[in-house]
């Protein structure tokens, strides 16, 4: 049994340390060491791991480029994937067809039904 679980998806960095998307690296160290102080992981764990997520996705200019780019337009939906469907069901003239290719089968069937031989003695 295969579980699935479904995440939400993240806040805005920026919304969550306070600061607007035009602040410098600066500004944004400051407002998160503010909230780490008024939030400490000790009293509200939870709030703490969300002000870091927030702050690791906005850290540096590369990972901040990446994050505003997913903010205006998140990645696409992944398509569906329709299952396979297999015919597995048998058909006579399947098994006839095969036979002919493997060469099993006759053309006459006459030779399957004759009289047995009575042995002379």
């Amino acid at each position: 049994m295969v579980t699935r679980t479904v995440t939400k998806p993240p806040k805005d960095p920026y919304a969550v340390l306070g600061i607007a998307r035009t602040d410098d690296e600066a500004a944004i160290k400051r407002a998160y060491f503010r909230l780490v102080r008024e939030y400490p992981p000790e009293r509200e764990p939870e709030k703490f791991q969300e002000l870091r997520a927030a702050y690791e996705r906005i850290r540096s200019a590369e990972a901040r480029s990446q994050t505003d780019l997913f903010l205006l337009q998140p990645p696409p939906a992944m398509p569906r994937r329709r299952k396979l469907a297999y015919d597995l069901d048998v058909h006579a003239d399947d098994i006839l067809m095969l036979a002919l290719e493997l060469g099993l089968a006759r053309l006459s069937v006459q030779e399957d039904f004759h009289e047995p031989e009575l042995p002379t003695r």
